[in-house]
């Protein structure tokens, strides 16, 4: 059978003629990952890495795999997953475990847990993972579900954050609007991260960029999983690691991508050029552009 090895960086895939359009597409994702990592001088170096604060990044010893979470991309089915993996829990119907429980400290084993030696014994030798998406639709996503829905949960994100988004954001701001932090609009949320930024210690790891959470140019993942192909790329990270076969809870769509330009418009371009600026280094990193907003690239 012919097999062809491509070498990208650390990363080899041995491919059969007969091979998956999921990995000829992976192969695509490490190589733009890689010249993004090369363009803005990253080194490829685990001991540059500051193993305490890889807080996002889950191990499952059982399977030898090791899995950076971001938010708003999947990440609660997946610790939901990882439960099961690590004999966490035994539910067969994974929608039967609560998100909170899902989201606990006390459910998964993450890597800043570990002694460094340890740690980066893992992230040299278990499979390893991170699932992206476009780093717009993720903001967005995030706004939507925190700050704009009206629902028992976003109240967390209202009262910490949208409280002093409407104090310091809205001119003329009513005390009753101040009080309840809600109604906040995607403009004022936009003003909110261009003027106080996405990485600082204040920032929420909901609109983190996937850089900062992951460090994907300092850990050679195995796997880059894309929300566009978010069935396919599920089912290929559980079948290398050989997995027994979980019924993954695929969520309804919220038609986020195609609310982006309905939200955008409230932005003006100079705006929208300082939020691609936070996150610059995801959309190179991750092959993402503007045109699904703009209809052309910026920067």
């Amino acid at each position: 059978m012919f097999v062809l090895k491509v070498i990208l960086g650390h990363f080899v895939v041995s491919l059969s003629f007969g091979v998956k359009i999921a990995w000829l597409e992976q192969i695509a994702r490490q190589e733009v990952l890689l010249k993004g990592c090369t363009a803005n001088f990253y080194e490829k170096n685990k001991q540059n890495l500051n193993i305490t604060s890889l807080d996002h990044i889950l191990v499952d010893k059982k399977h030898k795999l090791i899995y950076c979470y971001v938010p708003k991309v999947g990440c609660t089915n997946w610790k939901r997953v990882f439960m099961v993996l690590t004999d966490k829990s035994n539910a067969t119907n994974l929608w039967d475990i609560p998100a909170n429980i899902a989201h606990a400290n006390s459910s998964t084993l993450k890597i800043s847990n570990l002694p460094k030696l340890e740690a980066l014994s893992y992230l040299n030798n278990f499979t390893s993972f991170l699932m992206v998406r476009h780093p717009f639709e993720r903001l967005l996503s995030a706004f939507r579900n925190k700050l704009e829905d009206q629902s028992e949960s976003a109240k967390y994100f209202q009262t910490r954050i949208g409280r002093y988004i409407v104090k310091k954001y809205r001119p003329n701001a009513t005390s009753d609007e101040i009080k309840s932090g809600k109604n906040i609009t995607f403009r004022e949320f936009a003003q909110y991260l261009i003027r106080e930024g996405v990485t600082n210690e204040l920032a929420n790891e909901h609109w983190m960029p996937v850089n900062d959470l992951c460090q994907p140019c300092l850990i050679n993942y195995t796997f880059i999983g894309k929300y566009e192909w978010f069935e396919e790329d599920t089912r290929t990270v559980l079948d290398m690691v050989g997995a027994p076969y979980i019924d993954f809870p695929v969520s309804k769509p919220n038609y986020t991508r195609d609310k982006l330009r309905f939200y955008f418009q409230q932005l003006s371009l100079s705006e929208i050029e300082d939020l691609y600026n936070l996150y610059k280094l995801d959309f190179k990193l991750f092959g993402y552009d503007l045109n699904p907003i703009l209809g052309f690239e910026i920067g």
